[in-house]
């Protein structure tokens, strides 16, 4: 409530409302308000018509003392001010005294928070942007970096490249966050190890030593230094290849076809026969929506597909099977939530141990661009024949046509594998084979050998 011991103004009105006296409080002492005398009170406030005024006055009438309302009152000199009034009647015949409290300190307040909350708010955005340019050039770098947690020796984070020196690239950062160090290095380097640690713990930095990583042990010049974060100490660990040495003799020549490919409008990709990716060009990237290849490489395919794991299975064994692939139809997941459909051509490298992938994306092609007359031109006939037909006869008839196409076009994407096209279905082979048969699509040739 207001606090009417000390109020900033005092008026004295008749018992129709109009004002006989005026008096301020030190809150707006300067003000000089003669001319409120003799005006209803209703008058001297800003949207004295909404009927507020007018509720005091009654309520004070009837009940002696009204409750607290705010309005905004104006003084002669222009000066516009919130006050809290609340009416107390003096008696009978002896009018009304009307007291309010300045809420300017209040309304003050009130925008100081508002201004504090959207400077927090742009605070927020350029931490979150600042956040997000560190993310982009940890996981682009070509240097591998890993952040230990000081007191477990555990792992924080881990870019790309570092988690392909730890044998790890088929994970993520995130995958790998509380794992182990220690585990990751022989057991005869682990005490240097720690000793390297303990002297960045006391001087900030120390010296580079040599470890071997992964499963094929392979060296690195290991660097640390110390971190202070808002969760605490963590070792910043610095990777580079020991074995990595300039030879001029030996450089290899720039390759324009190399240059031609990594620039080309589609996506190319080489992976192993399990489906970790070995290569990939820009245009894999920018569908993917990664920065660097150093994020796609060591990474398994079926990461960035949106029916995960069974479509690469599906895809790869169909490419064991008959040695090239054309046109699977795929659905691509973006890390950033993008989905594009695509079809991919692929065919067994010379190397046994590499694919070669070609990912085209075909979102910008015409919707149902070669389905549309075939499928248009089935259904023309049940067009033709509403009003003669009852709906429901209609609609089962055309679901018919449309399972047939379908099926049709999943054998053709599977080169006539009945156990592939029901995986790309998304039905059991009994469910495709009662299918075939109903629709007498059985009579074809088909391979049914297990992908």
């Amino acid at each position: 409530g207001v606090n009417i011991a000390q109020p900033d103004i005092k008026l004295v009105l008749d018992a129709d409302g109009v004002i006989r006296e005026a008096a301020l409080g030190d809150g707006v002492a300067g003000e000089a308000v003669d001319g409120w005398l003799g005006c209803a009170w209703a008058d001297t406030v800003i949207d004295g018509n909404d009927g507020k005024i007018e509720r005091m006055l009654a309520d004070a009438r009837r009940d002696g003392v009204s409750g607290f309302r705010q309005v905004n009152q104006r003084f002669p000199s222009g000066l516009e001010l919130p006050v809290e009034y609340t009416t107390v009647c003096l008696g009978p015949g002896a009018g009304m005294l009307a007291v309010g409290k300045s809420l300017r300190a209040v309304a003050e307040l009130q925008s100081r928070l508002l201004e504090a909350q959207q400077t927090l708010e742009r605070d927020y955005w350029k931490l979150r942007d600042f956040e997000t340019r560190y993310r982009q050039l940890f996981e682009a770098s070509n240097e591998a970096v890993l952040l230990l947690r000081a007191t477990s020796l555990r792992i924080v984070d881990a870019n790309p490249a570092a988690l392909r020196a730890l044998g790890l690239g088929a994970h993520r950062g995130a995958d790998v966050a509380e794992r182990e160090m220690l585990p990751e290095l022989p057991a005869e380097e682990q005490t240097a190890f720690q000793a390297t640690l303990q002297q960045a713990r006391e001087h900030g930095k120390a010296p580079g030593i040599l470890v071997h990583l992964g499963p094929a042990r392979e060296p690195w010049l290991l660097r640390a230094s110390l971190l202070r974060t808002d969760s605490g100490q963590a070792f910043l660990l610095q990777l580079a290849a020991a074995s990595a040495r300039p030879d001029a003799a030996g450089a290899a020549r720039p390759d324009p076809l190399a240059a031609l490919v990594r620039q080309g409008p589609d996506g190319l990709l080489l992976v192993d026969p399990q489906g970790i990716v070995k290569e990939a060009n820009d245009a894999f990237l920018e569908m993917v929506q990664v920065g660097s290849t150093l994020a796609v490489v060591g990474g398994p395919l079926e990461r960035w597909f949106a029916r995960g794991r069974m479509e690469v299975d599906l895809l790869l064994a169909t490419l064991r099977r008959l040695g090239r692939v054309r046109l699977f139809p795929a659905m691509l997941r973006g890390e950033l939530g993008s989905e594009a459909p695509v079809e991919i051509s692929a065919v067994a490298g010379a190397q046994p141990d590499r694919v070669l992938l070609l990912v085209r994306d075909v979102s910008r092609r015409a919707v149902a661009a070669d389905d549309t007359p075939e499928l248009g031109g089935a259904l023309e006939p049940l067009t033709a024949r509403i009003g003669g037909t009852p709906m429901r006869t209609l609609v089962r008839e055309t679901v018919a046509v449309v399972e047939q196409h379908f099926i049709r076009r999943a054998l053709e994407a599977t080169r006539g594998n009945r156990t592939a096209a029901a995986e790309l279905l998304g039905l059991s082979r009994q469910s495709l084979y009662a299918k075939l048969a109903r629709y007498a699509l059985d009579e074809e040739p088909a391979d049914d050998d297990n992908p």
